[in-house]
Formats: C-alpha cells, structure tokens, sequence
C-alpha cells in the first residue's frame, strides 16, 4: 500500500505555500549547541537561526522550563516571583528611561503593541518603515511590510523610506553626503504624513537591518533620524528580534551598536531560545498612561514557566560569556570571509559585525550586478555539504549569516572552508 512522503503529508494539511528551506527540505529530529540531526543521522552545521541564540536545546534552558512547568504555570494576573524578578532583571539591562516590560508570545505582538503604544502616547497616526522590511504578520504589521508578499495593501498612513548602505553608494560619495541624501527621504515621509492629516507617530525599524542586508549605514544616520521623528511628534521603535541578545559582540543590544536610545523596544524569537516569549520595553510613564486607557492583558505572555525559560537565557549568555564570544569569533569569522572575498570575484562586499554577517554576491564587482541565481546556487550546495545558510535582500543575492552565540572558531573554519569549495565549483 502506497504511503505518502512527510512532505505530501505536510502539504495536506499545511498547504503546498507553508515555505520551506532548500529545494530539497531537510527533515530534523535532534537540535544540540550549533549541530542539527537529520532523520538519516547526518548532522549540519547551523550558521543560520538565531532563535535557539544559546544553543539548540541548551541544557540550562531544558532543565529550567521543566523544573518550572512541573511546579507552577499561571498567569500574570497573580503574583509570581519569577515574573517579577525576570522583569527586573531584563529592565536593568536597557538604558534610561526603558524602565518597564510588558510580556507578549511573539514578535509580532510585541510590534503591534508598540504601535499602539506609540500611538497612543503620541496622539499621532503615521508610521514610517524601511522600503525593504519586516516585523510580524499581523494585519497591521503585514500593511507595513514591503520585504514579503501580503495580500493587504500597504498602509495609506504609512510611508517606506530607504535605507543608505556605503557599498552601494556611487563612488566618491562621502559618508556624509549619503546621511544627508536619505535623511532628506525621511524629512519627506514625515511631510508627506502631515500633509495628509497623519502625522507620524513612529519611526519603526531593526537597528541593524537585518532584512534589508546589514547595509553599511553612515554612523550618525540612526540618531539622526530618530532626532527627525522626534522632532515631528513620533517616536522610535527598535524591533530587536534580530539585532538584540549579544549578537552584536560589541553590544547587548543592536540600538546600542547605533548611538541612540530607543523609546520602545520590541523583543522576541531569542528571548526564550525558542520558547514563545517576547516583549515590550519602554518607559513605566508610558506603560501606566496606556494601560489607563487599555487595558492589557496576554493569557500566555509572562507565565513563570516562560519567566524561567527567559532568565535562563539570560544566565547562559552571562555565564558562558557569550557576548565576548560573539565578539571575538566574530571577528575571526570576518578576517576568514574578507580573505575570501579576496580569491572569488562573485562575493561583491562583507559587512556585519559579531555573528551576524552578510555577504553580497555580485555578477560584476564594478557594477555590482546581482547575483541571484549564484546565491541559490550556493545555500543549496552548501545544505548538501551539511552547512545551513539562507539569502536576504530585494534580489536575494546576499548570503545570511547568523549562528547561534555558541558558535565557536572551529565551526567558523569548517563554514568558511566549506563555503569557499563551493565557490569554487560554480
């Protein structure tokens, strides 16, 4: 009797537009540190998610969740020292005035209670996003997005300004001059906002723009730019979804890697090291005006088994000194892919910082031609040689590099030695 594959069976009941990695899927029945098992017993190295940003099934983490979930799982509606204490904790860890947490299950709830908060607290509508972004999936989220299909229209209240990278800036042009030419784009959104009777309210980006390829942004673009919104009412949100928890080495966070102090800050999907737990950060002031207003609850977000989970974290990344570890292999991971840019013509550029890199690969150096079907090419041959990456960017030419904080120099070396045999034979 004929059975049908995993992959037929998911498509049944999944849908055949669920997206899946690689052409060819992988099927994963075991996760440990930076290893992944597949169902044949072949184990790939993880130079991709930043969700488990510990480990895959740290055992820290393992051990916390169970010890919690067998004693107590409730609410935040009761007092629960766990909670408490794990607020506390991640509060102190932000800068002034981001004082108070309010717990969500996801990223995307915790952008789209940022935009209410922010809204609120401004009195103000508008909002303003890269032109190549994403924070979440729901309805108001989705009418933002310009880096991923939705079936919404992208919001009349909302404008998408892009974002300068000094690798494509035409030559000789000045790092200030490039600030100064997109500090002029979003002075415009923010008029064109007002002009309509929808003022900003919010400037919402990743401080390290991640979806849109890690550009090379001039220094003070950031600050500038929430110094702009500011000035017209708004605030700045700082999704640190992808740029947050160390993964910078030189910094806890990514806004802190740019000079400015967000006045809300969204967390998520490394939060919990893939348990569902993520939030809002910003100023009591603001919690207690909103929650006056609104009130707020979330059923799941905050439990004490999530509170656990999230102080866990925390103490891996302390005791295991991964901040430092980020930064320095880091570094030697950069040294080994700017050698190698060196010997293959394809990659274009390398830019990132700790363990967070992408490199763009480019049909022609001099033109910077995108080479998209080389960047396919190259995830799926380095998946068949046990390496897992993926690729970003309009053109989906630029490789995504962004392993767990575990991620030591060998596994760097066994990356880039792999990565460069693959170039090789393109």
């Amino acid at each position: 009797m004929y059975e049908p594959t995993l992959l037929q069976r998911r498509y049944r009941v999944m849908g055949n537009e669920a997206p899946l990695f690689y052409d060819q899927p992988l099927t994963f029945v075991k996760g440990e540190g930076v290893w992944l098992t597949a169902e044949d017993g072949r184990r790939y190295l993880d130079v991709y998610n930043n969700v488990p940003c510990v480990g895959h099934c740290h055992p820290g983490i393992v051990a916390a969740m169970q010890r919690q979930a067998a004693q107590l799982n409730i609410h935040t509606r009761y007092l629960n020292e766990q909670v408490v204490a794990y607020a506390e904790r991640m509060t102190a860890l932000h800068d002034d005035p981001l004082d108070c947490l309010m717990f969500t299950c996801t990223g995307s709830e915790a952008n789209e209670l940022a935009l209410r908060l922010a809204r609120f607290v401004t009195g103000n509508t508008g909002v303003i996003v890269s032109d190549y972004n994403y924070h979440g999936n729901t309805r108001s989220l989705a009418e933002l997005a310009t880096a991923m299909a939705t079936s919404e229209a992208f919001s009349a209240q909302a404008r998408a300004v892009p974002i300068p990278c000094l690798y494509r800036a035409p030559a000789g042009t000045l790092a200030q001059q490039l600030e100064d030419q997109y500090i002029a784009h979003l002075q415009a959104a923010i008029d064109s906002l007002k002009a309509q009777g929808t003022p900003v309210a919010a400037l919402l980006i990743d401080t390290l723009f991640a979806n849109e390829s890690l550009p090379r942004v001039p220094a003070g673009f950031v600050a500038r730019a929430a110094e702009l919104v500011r000035a017209a009412g708004g605030v700045l949100i700082a999704d640190e979804v992808q740029s947050g928890f160390a993964r910078t080495g030189e910094h806890l966070w990514g806004y802190q890697a740019q000079g400015v102090v967000p006045d809300i800050v969204t967390l998520g999907k490394p939060m919990g090291n893939g348990f569902p737990l993520a939030g809002v950060v910003t100023s009591r002031e603001w919690v207690e005006r909103f929650g006056h207003a609104s009130m707020y609850f979330n059923t799941f977000g905050g439990s004490p088994v999530a509170a656990a989970v999230g102080m866990a974290v925390l103490d891996a990344i302390e005791d295991e000194q991964l901040q430092a570890n980020a930064l320095n292999v880091g570094r030697y991971l950069q040294e080994r892919l700017l050698a190698l840019a060196e010997r293959h013509e394809l990659i274009g550029d390398v830019r990132g910082k700790g363990l967070f890199y992408a490199v763009e690969l480019v049909q022609d150096r001099q033109r910077q031609v995108a080479a998209s079907a080389e960047a396919r090419q190259v995830v799926n041959r380095l998946r068949d040689q046990g390496i897992l990456i993926s690729k970003i960017g309009p053109h989906d030419n630029i490789l995504k590099i962004r392993p767990p904080l575990v991620f030591a120099q060998a596994h760097a070396d066994l990356f880039v030695d792999t990565l460069d045999r693959v170039l090789t034979t393109l």
